[in-house]
């Protein structure tokens, strides 16, 4: 898979030309506003041992400060992640290329007798319960910071291979772990979900079956939430699915 993931995204960015007014880090999201007001989050994930792509976002042309989900500085990553969801997840866009939403994650896929794999522990998200995945064969969840019952997620190389279908939080695309999970889940129906997927249909080529994410409809609420605690953010957004 290599950099394909970040390549097809940064390939197929809209409103490119869009300047970045505002980067918001919070508890749990990163945010990122753009000149016309659209805004996009991504996990706001940890990690400032290497230097910056760039010295801030701020200005920038969204084009180009999208590029800093290539970071190896995961918090500048998540922003460039924020950055593009800005561009890609707005209820204009995602209404015109006729996304619906399906209430849960793996609404209408068959799971009887399947294996499912979880990275991140996404049970009672997105719509995911107990009772929908109990209709599997087997589940198991890998997580990096794991509950009891969960796997590390270093278990993926072991796990992954052998699953029918993959539910990969959003947040392996700031991390970088996403182009080897792909990799490992390889025939597998796998399923990208959470504020932190990009709904940008090119992706539907690289072997993945459905993205499940959101465009934020209430700015002000969100950007006051998340950076007074750790929050959902399901509640100022509007979610979408794209693919089968």
């Amino acid at each position: 898979m290599g950099t394909a993931f970040y390549d097809t995204l940064l390939g197929q960015l809209p409103d490119r030309e869009l300047r970045v007014e505002r980067i918001v880090r919070g508890v749990a999201w990163t945010a990122a506003v753009l000149s016309n007001g659209q805004a996009g989050v991504a996990m706001h994930t940890l990690g400032e041992s290497r230097p910056r792509m760039f010295p801030t976002l701020l200005g920038l042309p969204a084009g180009e400060a999208a590029r800093a989900m290539l970071s190896w500085n995961l918090e500048e990553a998540g922003e460039g992640m924020a950055v593009a969801n800005a561009c890609f997840n707005t209820e204009a866009r995602l209404e015109a290329l006729g996304c619906r939403y399906t209430g849960s994650s793996l609404e209408g896929i068959e799971l009887a007798g399947r294996r499912v794999g979880f990275v991140g522990h996404l049970l009672h998200h997105g719509g995911l319960t107990e009772e929908l995945v109990a209709r599997a064969e087997s589940y198991f969840i890998l997580e990096r910071e794991p509950k009891e019952g969960d796997y590390p997620d270093s278990a993926c190389e072991y796990l992954l291979p052998g699953c029918d279908v993959a539910v990969i939080t959003g947040s392996a695309c700031v991390n970088k772990t996403m182009p080897r999970l792909l990799e490992l889940a390889k025939g597998a129906q796998i399923v990208l979900t959470g504020p932190t997927v990009p709904l940008c249909p090119a992706l539907l080529d690289l072997g993945i079956s459905r993205l499940n994410g959101s465009a934020i409809v209430d700015r002000d609420g969100m950007l006051d939430r998340i950076v007074r605690e750790r929050c959902s953010v399901n509640a100022f957004s509007r979610h979408f699915t794209l693919g089968d």
